[in-house]
């Protein structure tokens, strides 16, 4: 089977974070792929908890620098790269001061949730789909993998659909142990909007809680994966219901899970 150029939008990725069954299955999956012989890109938020020197992150001066509009306001989108040698894989950051420099990555201090998380998610899509624009590479498969990366398919099923880059890509995305228990922000869904999404699904982000935003998501995606054991079995079921290509949970410490997702990816 031919090899294919898969991107992983990825909400977190080991060891740039603490290791957890996102974290290091996001690891893994990429190094995986890429040892079967696909050409990956994998990308993260540029969380301010992450220690650049000891990271050895850099900025790739010809890849920043773009402005971003969110919600009316200028935001500079900073592109930066670090290798896992270990992996020999290279994976990209978005980063921004007004979205990314706080050291921390969803929650604050006492626990709450940051309150513009939504539009740190709008950034990080937009963030990542420019991104892959300037550096002319076609995928041909968007794999989203936690909320933070959730409304990367909105964009690329109706901001971005024209694009030759993007015309004749497949959105998967996975149902991973990632809940967040407050609704974004009341407005998410009109942000979206904003950014020339036309849709009357965006009525059911009217309330914006975690099962709501990945109903919404799922019908955006060409194909489920069941990334967690204990992902929300309503939403699992939601998937199964809608008939999309769906991949059961696979352990990844079984020696076919890997041989696995690349069939999934083959038979989209």
């Amino acid at each position: 089977m031919a090899s294919r150029k898969i991107l992983y939008v990825c909400q977190e990725i080991m060891p740039y974070l603490p290791e957890n069954e996102l974290s290091g299955l996001c690891r893994r999956l990429a190094q995986a792929m890429q040892e079967r012989g696909n050409e990956i890109r994998t990308f993260m938020p540029r969380y301010g908890c992450i220690n650049e020197r000891r990271n050895q992150l850099h900025e790739v001066i010809r890849l920043s620098g773009m402005n971003l509009i969110i919600d009316d306001n200028d935001h500079q989108l900073i592109i930066k790269v670090a290798s896992i040698p270990s992996a020999r894989i290279q994976i990209y950051f978005i980063d921004n001061d007004d979205y990314f420099a706080r050291k921390a990555v969803l929650t604050d201090e006492s626990g709450a949730y940051f309150a513009d998380n939504d539009e740190r998610a709008i950034f990080f899509a937009r963030g990542v789909l420019e991104t892959v624009r300037k550096l002319n590479w076609a995928p041909s498969v968007v794999h989203c993998m936690g909320w933070m990366s959730a409304v990367t398919p909105i964009y690329l099923k109706k901001v971005f659909a024209d694009d030759p880059l993007f015309r004749d890509v497949k959105v998967v995305v996975s149902l991973c142990n990632d809940r967040f228990d407050e609704p974004l922000a009341a407005d998410f869904a009109t942000k979206i909007a904003n950014e020339g999404v036309n849709d009357e699904k965006l009525a059911n982000l009217a309330t914006p809680s975690y099962e709501n935003l990945y109903r919404f998501v799922i019908d955006y995606a060409d194909g489920v994966v069941v990334a967690s054991a204990d992902a929300d079995q309503a939403l699992v079921e939601y998937a199964r219901q809608s008939g999309k290509p769906m991949l059961e949970y696979q352990n990844p410490d079984e020696a076919e899970c890997f041989d696995n997702y690349k069939r999934f990816y083959e038979e989209l």
